[in-house]
């Protein structure tokens, strides 16, 4: 186990969590009960949403069934290594920035994280205002290389300035109406479960409001026309398709 103490530090960044509403989702991945609690309470007062594992096993498993903006990495695990993980991620096609924290500051402990896929790397102890900066930048840096315009019907996309458009001209949008039509995007002509929508609002554990979902959505049907998004009963919805 890697013990640390962070310094949560002054003010941070200008609000670079959120990207024109969007909550962004780290996995923090760290067995340090009390460490783990500090940085989950440091980055949501910063706007993040994460979730926390604190093995290699449920690592694997919310790595697998949950899409993430970014992942935090300790090394020292109980039942796994993070090398191990992190090249598992790697071995599946999973490209989220990595960012590996440890107190295994040795030029070759480094090496052997960048080697197994590492995106940055940052010893404890640590500044939170540090650690902050470096999540942003890597989250930026996937966005800008994985840059594509997203469009459906009337309605387009930018993955990294966070910004639609309807007609080309920019659409104001509510945090959780970016969320929603964000998640509904990426997966254009396709059914996307309600749960999966949840989540892109709500945090992993937090109770969603009842009718939240449906509300959202009704409201994003009077902004971009009703026709884009279907609803597929007792199923979910689907932007630009019928979902089946």
């Amino acid at each position: 186990m890697d013990n640390a103490m962070i310094d949560p530090g002054k003010d941070g960044p200008e609000s670079p969590r959120r990207m024109r509403g969007e909550l962004l989702r780290v996995l923090l991945v760290e067995d340090d009960a009390d460490l783990a609690e500090e940085l989950m309470v440091t980055l949501r007062a910063k706007g993040f949403a994460v979730d926390h594992a604190s093995d290699y096993a449920r690592a694997c498993a919310m790595g697998d069934g949950h899409v993430y903006d970014a992942a935090l990495l300790d090394l020292g695990l109980p039942d796994g290594s993070g090398h191990q993980l992190l090249a598992r991620w790697r071995e599946q096609g999973c490209d989220m920035p990595v960012l590996i924290m440890t107190a295994r500051g040795g030029w070759t402990d480094k090496v052997a994280g960048f080697e197994a896929g590492a995106d940055d790397y940052i010893v404890k102890p640590f500044v939170a205002r540090e650690l902050e900066f470096r999540l942003m930048a890597q989250i930026r840096r996937a966005r800008r290389a994985g840059r594509t315009r997203e469009t459906c019907g009337r309605l387009g996309y930018d993955p990294v300035l966070g910004e639609f458009d309807l007609d080309g001209a920019y659409l104001d949008l509510t945090a959780f109406e970016w969320r929603i039509l964000t998640a509904l995007m990426l997966r254009k002509g396709t059914l996307v479960a309600r749960s999966t929508l949840l989540e892109s609002i709500y945090e992993d554990g937090t109770e969603p409001s009842p009718g939240s979902l449906e509300v959202t959505i009704g409201r994003l049907r009077h902004k971009i026309g009703r026709d884009l998004i279907r609803t597929v009963r007792g199923r979910g919805y689907s932007l630009g398709g019928d979902g089946h």
